[in-house]
Order: C-alpha cells, then structure tokens, then sequence
C-alpha cells in the first residue's frame, strides 16, 4: 500500500484521533477534520473511565418495565423530554427490541471481544504518547445502598463474571478502607481491581493529536457538510470554508466517519440510515476536591460517576434522550451536584461547573464499526456511546488493519 494514499478522518474526538494516528503510523497520509478543538466535544467531558467490565448493554432484559416511569421522572438517570418523543420513538422501539435476552447476551459478546487488552494498550499509549501520569489503575469501586439494590444489577455482574473480570463484594468496613470520604448511604461495594481511569481525557486526545501531526498527519479545523463518490471508489469532501478551486484537496482514496452523535448527518443523504441517537451526558466539576476519592466511584444505583481529575472533581453521568438541538437542561447538572454534595463531606464551599454532551449511542449498545456495505472507500467508526474512551485504540486497530493490512508501511 502506497505511503501516499489519502485518507480523511472525519471527527477528532478521542475515537477519531486515534484512528487518524493508527493510520499515519501505518504510512498513510492522513488529514483529520473536525469543525472544533480537538477532544473539546464529549471526549473532554467524559468520566474518564477506562472500562473493559462494561459488558452489558443498555438495553437490558426486563428495561420495559420501568421505561415508562424512568423516562418520565426528572431526577432518573434516564430521562426523556415529553417534546421530543415523537422523535425518538424509534430509536425506543428498536432500543426495548434489543433487551431481549438473546440480543443482549449477543450484545455483551460482542462489547467483551471490543473491550479486550483495552487496560494494557491504554497504558502502553500514555507512555508512548509522554504522559504516564494520565493513566491511573487503581480500579473502579461501584456502590450500593442495600441488597436490594445490588440484585437489580445482578445480570451485569454476571457477565463481568462469564467474561473473566474479576471483582469482589465490599461492606461498609471495606468500603472505607477504599474511599474513607463515601457518605453513610452506601454500604455495599463491588471492587474491581483491574480497572483505570485516564484522569485528564482532554489532555490525552490532544497528546495523540501531538503526536500524529509530529508524523506528518495534517490537521484541519472545518465543517464537513456533504460527502460525495467519484468514479474509482474515491470521495469528495464538501467543507465549510474550503475556497473555490480547493476541491482537490477535499478528494481522497478513503473516508473515515468518526463524528460521533452528529454522523447521521452525513450518512443519512449517502443512504446509511443509521439507529444513532444522541444520549446527552452531563457533568459537574468542582474546583478542588480532587482528593474526595482516589479511583473512579460508580454510585451505581443513580448511575453517577465520581472521578478525581486533575482539575478537580467530576461528577457524571445520566442519559437524556433530547436530541442535537435542545440547549442544555440546568436541572440535569444541578441533580448531580446535589447528588455528590449529599454523598460526600468536604465539597460544601466548592464551585462547580456544569457541562453537557452528546454520546453517539445505537439501540444495542455496539458500535458500527467497519467498512460501510456498498461504498468502496467508506469506513464508520460510530455509536460507542458511554464506551467511546475504552475502545479507542482497539477501533483505531480495526480500522487500520482493515483498510491498510499487512502491507502498509509504517511511518517514522
């Protein structure tokens, strides 16, 4: 494979620098679009979780029953604007079809096999890439207030266990002996050891976005709007602020669509309908209070994580199902906050900033991942939803092994 075949990344979020740099390390010459800052989008605003126990879907056997009542109450993790669920409707239908308990078991097989050597590459990346400091592995401690609670998870913890994750149950006692800050509701923990947290996810996309421009990848700021074939299996790309007379620039060999919740957009007129839905995630960050905990705490029964980052502590998570379009709702934030302030002592004369995002997230929980079905040249690399961060790197090889296999040549 020729060193000089253009390829075009389409989003630099942590997916798509990854994938741009797996590329230009193969030999290929690179261009990476995206109409924002590198990792400014859900890749900054994520937890920061490097988790290969995730194995269970969203979607899981026995959701129907209390869609209804999670969707529609505000302080649930999973809430849906009444406005907006014309529109999500089918995503819903197709996301209730993917609980059934053979989907979800094939779910879960497929998310293990995406997952697998996630910890080792990761830690092996922040070192290549000069920040060690990043990557911290001190597991991942998930919390529950009572027995109830932890039986309602029963089936995921199952398939951590058919998968070979390795974790063990914590009372009260043992929890404090990992977190002493966790407030008195919580008196049950399942610790996994061998999980990691990247403690600045920002920082890491652009040290990989470093990296790949240090090899040669071009890096361009601009709003990729349509994407067209050309005879021989090649694309042109239609960007915002592209003069006239650029359009050899805009033509490559192949295309690569990482641009998380917003591919659709692309897909959609190339006849690659796609069952993506934007999940908005919110954090809050607190100005100081890093040291309220010392790994990634799950308070799993609100859905909520709770990170020590090195600009302070986050607190994340909820799912909204509302769309590109809405603004952001300052109720979501404000329920974390409250939620972080009553759990743990010390954030009370804390400030904390609200932010909001958009994970690419498909009915069952998979991402599409792969060259597109009947468009030479078309890669998809979408719909990592909570897990875009863990996968990065091994949808980088994917992408890589396949469209340039054992005969490219490596870059130096």
């Amino acid at each position: 494979m020729p060193s000089e075949l253009q390829v075009a990344v389409v989003g630099a979020g942590v997916v798509g620098s990854c994938i741009a740099l797996a590329l230009r390390k193969r030999g290929a010459a690179v261009t990476l679009i995206d109409r924002d800052e590198p990792g400014s989008g859900c890749s900054y605003g994520n937890s920061g979780a490097i988790s290969p126990g995730s194995v269970a879907p969203l979607a899981m056997p026995g959701i129907l029953s209390s869609l209804p009542r999670m969707l529609l109450d505000e302080e649930s993790p999973l809430h849906l604007p009444l406005p907006y669920l014309p529109r999500a409707a089918p995503w819903l239908l197709r996301f209730v079809a993917s609980a059934q308990a053979s989907r979800a078991a094939l779910s879960a097989a497929k998310l293990a096999a995406l997952h697998a050597g996630a910890l080792d590459r990761h830690e092996a990346l922040a070192r290549e890439l000069g920040v060690p400091e990043l990557f911290v592995r001190r597991g991942h401690l998930h919390l529950y207030p009572d027995a109830r609670a932890l039986a309602k998870d029963a089936a995921s913890w199952r398939m951590r266990q058919h998968y070979g994750y390795q974790f063990r149950q914590l009372d009260r006692e043992g929890i404090l002996a990992l977190e002493p800050r966790v407030g008195e509701r919580y008196r049950i923990g399942m610790f996994l050891a061998d999980h990691a947290t990247i403690i600045n996810p920002l920082r890491y996309v652009q040290a990989m976005v470093r990296a790949f421009t240090a090899r040669g990848g071009r890096l361009r700021r601009e709003e990729v709007r349509a994407m067209t074939p050309l005879d021989g299996g090649r694309w042109q790309l239609a960007t915002a602020g592209a003069a006239e007379g650029e359009g050899a620039g805009n033509t490559f060999d192949h295309v690569v669509v990482a641009a998380g919740a917003w591919s659709r957009r692309l897909l959609d007129p190339l006849g690659l309908p796609l069952a993506l839905e934007s999940q908005r995630g919110y954090h809050v960050q607190f100005q100081g209070g890093r040291d309220t905990v010392s790994r990634t705490v799950v308070l799993a029964d609100r859905k909520i994580f709770v990170t020590p980052m090195e600009g302070g502590l986050r607190v994340g998570g909820t799912v909204e199902i509302g769309g590109l379009d809405r603004p952001p709702d300052p109720r979501r934030a404000a329920i974390l906050e409250r939620i972080a302030r009553e759990t743990f002592e010390g954030l009370e004369d804390l400030h904390a900033t609200p932010w909001m995002g958009h994970r690419p997230c498909m009915p069952d929980s998979v991402p599409v991942i792969g060259p597109a079905a009947g468009r030479p040249g078309l890669w998809l690399a979408v719909g990592h939803g909570h897990l875009g961060l863990t996968d990065s790197i091994n949808t980088a090889q994917s992408i890589a092994s396949g469209m340039l296999g054992a005969r490219a040549r490596p870059s130096k």
